[in-house]
């Protein structure tokens, strides 16, 4: 890390960013599938000329993430929202080559003028396959899901209007569950695909971690393309980036209330919120578990709010004000989360060249945090 920047910062490693891509670009040429950049995760339109030189294009979650991915990717814009403005739609057409609609009456009211105008039209089934425990926020498949038609509430008389299927139920998983949610939605939709052009695994995909089965993926996505003769899409966002960003944190002051408590330039609930949300404990460069190594601190941000805190950390030496810590595994759904809620500065965004060189990306400042305000 470069100590002449001023924390906190994101950091965003083009080389390790590369190893993710290369991989993926791998599946891709070996099954003749197509991935996609889903920009929810990671918008960082700096990289993206990188990132198209490997992927076929961006998956956008409404009209601003389809407009990014339209004028800065070079490939494909595929877009899905859980119901459309009508006062939206037809700049959409404008930016998107997919709309994929998320029920049989936003069919009806779209599919034909997305039709009219040369876009690729699918609808996002949900196969009622939950394979996550415990994190019923990202499961699309939870009792009472908003995402996704569910074959009871499917009317055939809208499949003529359908280019391809569209299921997402994935979150930070291996290709054994997408295995699962594949051979429940083959039972319960298969039949449909065989007068279609494609199909969507949509997100979820850990594809880049170190014990994915990138074998099983293989399988199953030369499956479907034998079976229903369709091309397949796949959507994943951590998946391009992970490990390959960080956080840059400076400790500002040290307490004692029961227990060691350090207090960061940084917060969980402006700088990485799903801390809060999901939760989860970020790694932390060179500290342990709770107790793990003889100094352990509570790690907190310098909001209001009591419960902005990162996690119990240890480490082998005390902390002091102006120790830099840096939180591994940032890049993925932080960025695009940020806010300035307490009127905190948002993390300025750096980028490390593959030779090495560092680029301030983006600086914020004062103006960024009163023009979201009245």
């Amino acid at each position: 890390m470069n100590y002449n920047i001023k924390t906190p910062y994101f950091l965003v490693d083009e080389k390790l960013l590369i190893k993710n891509l290369e991989i993926l670009k791998g599946v891709q040429d070996s099954t003749g599938c197509k991935i996609l950049l889903a920009q929810k995760a990671f918008s960082m339109f700096h990289t993206y000329p990188v990132i198209s030189q490997y992927l076929s294009g961006t998956a956008a979650s409404g009209l601003y993430e389809a407009r990014l991915g339209c004028e800065k990717f070079t490939g494909e814009t595929h877009v899905f929202s859980p119901a459309y403005k009508e006062d939206e739609f037809d700049e959409i057409l404008k930016y998107a080559d997919h709309i994929v609609l998320n029920s049989v009456n936003q069919v009806r009211k779209f599919a034909q003028k997305a039709k009219d105008n040369g876009k690729s039209v699918g609808l996002r089934v949900n196969p009622e396959c939950s394979t996550q425990e415990g994190h019923e926020i990202y499961d699309p498949c939870a009792k009472g899901s908003r995402l996704g038609c569910t074959l009871s509430q499917l009317d055939e008389s809208i499949i003529p209007l359908l280019d391809g299927l569209h299921f997402h139920t994935l979150c930070e998983q291996n290709s054994d569950a997408l295995e699962i949610t594949a051979k429940a939605f083959e039972e319960k939709f298969g039949r449909y695909l065989h007068n279609m052009k494609w199909v969507n695994f949509g997100g979820g995909h850990h594809i880049t971690r170190e014990d994915y089965d990138i074998g099983r993926l293989k399988r199953i996505i030369r499956h479907f393309k034998e079976t229903y003769d369709v091309t397949v899409y796949l959507e994943p966002g951590e998946a391009v980036v992970l490990n390959a960003g960080f956080l840059v944190t400076s400790v500002l002051e040290t307490v004692h209330n029961g227990m060691d408590i350090a207090i960061l330039d940084t917060s969980a609930a402006c700088h990485m919120p799903d801390v809060i949300e999901m939760p989860y404990r970020p790694p932390l460069r060179n500290s342990g578990q709770k107790g793990e190594k003889k100094y352990t601190y509570r790690l907190g941000g310098c909001t209001c709010l009591a419960g902005d805190i990162i996690g119990d950390y240890s480490f082998d030496e005390p902390l002091k004000e102006g120790d830099r810590l840096v939180f591994e595994d940032m890049a993925l759904y932080t960025m695009v989360k940020t806010n300035t809620f307490n009127g905190m500065k948002l993390p300025d965004i750096i980028y490390k060249e593959s030779s090495g060189k560092y680029i301030l990306v983006q600086s914020f400042d004062y103006e960024d945090f009163v023009n979201r305000l009245s």
